[in-house]
């Protein structure tokens, strides 16, 4: 059997947690965007801020990375990728701590150390390539 198929991060239920931390990680930094933005700017803070950040993750990508399609727009480095995303997921945590939601920043805290941990052969496959 090939062990890109046999990697725990491919696991078709890793792989649907990892969306959902995706797509939570844009919403903390969307309520970050409300919370720290004045007047009617923070409309825009809350619409731009996760859709750069978004575009950064689906841009930036690694080519033939076993968790997306293979495909690339911007080749980049496994451990540019893992920087990109570790940004993502715990700059999500420290938007919340900074939007005053410490609780909640506490718990996704637990919840994306516990990703990261259960996802360990993918950070050694970004490490690799």
């Amino acid at each position: 059997m090939n062990p890109v198929t046999l990697a725990l991060a491919n696991n078709g239920v890793l792989l649907g947690v990892r969306f959902l931390l995706e797509i939570v990680s844009l919403a903390c930094f969307a309520v970050w965007a409300w919370r720290v933005t004045p007047g009617p700017w923070r409309w825009l803070a809350v619409v731009v801020v996760p859709v750069v950040l978004a575009w950064a993750w689906g841009t930036f990508t690694v080519p033939h990375d076993p968790s997306r399609s293979g495909q690339s727009d911007v080749h980049t480095p496994g451990p540019v990728r893992l920087v990109l995303e570790l940004a993502v997921f715990f700059g999500a945590v420290a938007a919340l701590y900074h939007a005053r939601l410490r609780r909640a920043a506490r718990w996704l805290l637990v919840v994306m150390v516990a990703y990261q941990i259960l996802a360990y052969d993918r950070i050694g496959w970004l490490l690799s390539h």
